[in-house]
């Protein structure tokens, strides 16, 4: 009997061979639903200053990329989504010593700068138009907690071990978590407890306070579940999608009345793409309605 072929895995999209920390795949070719994975699984995807560059850079090409319509952001390997950031590299960064001689100010400015930047880079995959669902497994602490709280649904593996770990290491997490781990769970008290404690947080707890929507057995069946609801997502009309998840986030840091404005001005022009047509269209025709790129 011939040996069965290892089954290869998917390639690189050919737009995305660029990067070199993040793996780039089609869930299903012509399905606009794309897997990106850190890949960076020998030091447990643990980052660099060139991998969240990389970050920013590739969810702003997602942002725009007509062939894209929903993602799916998870960890390679078995043991992390992330454990956040690479300490001994970050130990040997000269931006985080400041430039010898330089007075408290100036030193202050450059760090703030870097600060900022880092930010801005996670604050990236929140800012794509297209909605993002993160994957979490095993190890999944510090950056992995700003960088899953930028995405718009987390689904976790039951394995998974979360923690903000930041004041472990001698810091208040500066990266996005202290800003939007509030608004994405129901217990301010909890926040409060495992941001200053550093504790470990199970999936279970996770769920409990609406960190996560699912918890499933493993990282394979976490990942199934996410293309799949990213394919659902993907199916229906874009200008749909990514405008309720643009008025979504505008609703989450605003006032009710300025939101309900803002999604005036922002339907006035929305209501005149041709998809609420097909839609309604595919409903009284029985069929799958079509949508074109945006």
């Amino acid at each position: 009997m011939a040996q069965q072929q290892q089954q290869q895995p998917p390639a690189q999209l050919e737009a995305y061979k660029g990067y070199q920390y993040f793996l780039v795949t089609a869930v299903v070719p012509g399905s606009f639903v794309v897997h990106v994975e850190i890949n960076r699984p020998a030091k447990l995807n643990a980052f660099l200053e060139a991998m969240w560059l990389e970050l920013r850079a590739l969810f702003r090409q997602l942002s725009t990329d007509p062939d894209v319509r929903a993602i799916v952001l998870s960890g390679a390997g078995d043991r992390a989504f992330t454990a956040g950031l690479d300490v001994q590299a970050a130990s040997q960064d000269g931006a985080l010593q400041g430039a010898e001689g330089a007075d408290g100010a100036r030193k202050a400015t450059a760090l703030r700068r870097h600060i900022y930047e880092f930010q801005e880079c996670l604050t990236a995959v929140e800012k794509c138009e297209k909605p993002v669902i993160c994957v979490l497994h095993g190890i999944s602490i510090g950056l992995a907690i700003d960088l899953s709280l930028c995405a718009d649904v987390r689904i976790c593996a039951r394995d998974t071990r979360f923690a903000v770990k930041e004041v472990d290491i001698g810091l208040a997490a500066d990266i996005g978590t202290l800003a939007r781990l509030p608004k994405a769970v129901s217990s301010f008290s909890w926040v409060k407890e495992v941001c200053m404690t550093a504790r470990d947080f199970t999936a279970a707890e996770a769920l409990a306070v609406g960190f996560v929507s699912q918890v499933q057995d493993t990282k394979a069946a976490a990942l199934e579940s996410a293309f799949k609801m990213a394919t659902l997502i993907a199916s229906k009309s874009p200008v749909a999608v990514q405008g309720t998840k643009e008025l979504l986030n505008y609703g989450r840091d605003h006032s009710v009345d300025d939101s309900l404005r803002y999604t005036g001005v922002w339907n006035s022009a929305a209501l005149q793409a041709t998809d609420m047509k097909a839609a309604l269209l595919s409903g009284i025709q029985k069929q799958k309605p079509r949508f074109e790129k945006l």
